[in-house]
């Protein structure tokens, strides 16, 4: 009854909303994660899946780009806005039910803190023995003078309660922090983080109210270049979190400023959506991948500036750029692989049948990729992104093995 309730709300939702513009009416694998327990063992030792594994070490394989997503049921201090549990915000709504069931977290109630920590180490137990999954905490949104944004702040997931998983499960996670750069006490909790044995920084500009190329975060440029840690910062337009339209903060080129600190960014999904505005050449509108493209030839960064491939395989991003991201071998040195877990698990934003359509997936795979979506998102991910050509070439191993990166 749970999950029925669920699932109307939902499609109530969507049809009121829009939630995730560019959806299909109705998605070809279905609307709803059926949320099936581990591999049979014939689909796990299938062919297209050995092939994946050829040529790689599980044991440097961290998935570097998961969320980790809640309800604060635990005592984890997550924070959801309002806005996310009424109807009254349809496209919000959608969101908040669509990330539970593709966590598959949506129908244990009292207990989806737990159940989606659970769920993920069920999939990780899917891969081979060593991989990892990078679990991201998530930021307030904050004013301009430093005070925490409530009402603007789609959800929060603290540091402490990122750490304390990946403390936890240390065979299964690694973590990264969340900080905004203009809270007063933001390098004195980037050390703590550090202690705490985080691996990078997360930002979502958008989301969170940073502008990047504000000197509000110099300070904290500094400190993240001193410490080594990488900040992973999400570029172009965002859809599966609202943030404030009237801004450009994810515009690549305001990433600029922690690159010429010093600072190794990662740009997330890179860039691979939206428009943004040439700061360079006028201002007018250009495709926010183009800017990317721009930042990765300057030479001065090549050895501070990434991509993440995260998010690259979705409807709505699959098409050119990722066949460019595909077929550019010189940058795969710096390319990093995540799933951005749970959006795997979203079954509309996905269609392998869409990526046969355009080239970059072989026909013969689509049924076992799809059979296995249903079983585990992150081997699909995984799996899908090691068979995808373009131009006769594939993703280099190497950006699967991205603990290297980390260390």
């Amino acid at each position: 009854m749970r999950r029925r309730s669920l699932l109307k709300g939902a499609a109530a939702a969507l049809a009121g909303g829009a939630a995730f513009a560019g959806w299909r009416l109705w998605p070809a694998e279905g609307l709803w994660n059926p949320c099936r327990a581990l591999l049979p063992r014939p689909l796990a030792a299938h062919p297209l899946v050995a092939q994946a594994w050829e040529g790689l070490d599980p044991t440097r394989m961290w998935d570097a780009h998961t969320h980790l997503v809640g309800t604060g049921d635990a005592g984890s201090g997550i924070y959801v806005n309002p806005q996310m549990e009424s109807l009254l915000h349809p496209g919000q709504y959608a969101r908040r039910l669509f990330f539970l069931n593709a966590g598959c977290a949506h129908g244990a109630a009292g207990s989806v803190d737990a159940a989606y920590v659970e769920r993920m180490r069920n999939l990780v137990d899917g891969l081979r023995p060593g991989a990892k999954l990078l679990l991201f905490a998530f930021e307030r949104s904050y004013h301009e003078e430093g005070r925490p944004d409530l009402e603007r702040t789609p959800f929060h997931v603290p540091d402490r309660y990122a750490r304390d998983i990946a403390r936890a499960h240390p065979a299964y996670f690694e973590w990264a922090s969340s900080i905004h750069p203009y809270r007063r006490d933001c390098v004195a909790a980037l050390e703590e983080a550090r202690r705490g044995g985080a691996r990078a920084v997360k930002w979502l500009p958008s989301a969170m109210g940073i502008d990047p190329a504000s000197a509000k975060c110099d300070a904290f440029y500094e400190k993240l270049r001193a410490l080594n840690l990488p900040l992973i910062s999400h570029a172009g337009e965002e859809r599966a979190v609202l943030g404030r339209e009237a801004h450009d903060f994810g515009n690549p080129l305001r990433l600029r400023r922690a690159l010429d600190a010093g600072v190794r960014v990662v740009v997330a999904h890179c860039a691979s959506m939206g428009q943004d505005r040439d700061l360079d050449r006028g201002g007018a509108l250009v495709e926010s991948f183009s800017l990317f493209e721009r930042l990765m030839r300057e030479g001065r960064y090549e050895n501070t500036l990434f991509g993440d491939i995260s998010a690259m395989t979705q409807v709505n991003r699959a098409g050119p750029h990722l066949a460019a991201v595909i077929e550019r071998s010189e940058w795969h040195p710096r390319l990093l692989n995540g799933s951005d877990y749970p959006l795997p698990g979203v079954m509309p934003i996905f269609s392998v049948d869409y990526l046969v359509s355009l080239g970059l997936l072989a026909a013969g795979a689509a049924p076992v990729l799809k059979e296995i979506r249903r079983h585990n998102p992150l081997l699909y991910d995984f799996v899908l992104k090691r068979h995808l050509r373009s131009g006769g070439k594939a993703l280099a191993p190497g950006i699967f093995e991205t603990r290297k990166f980390f260390e």
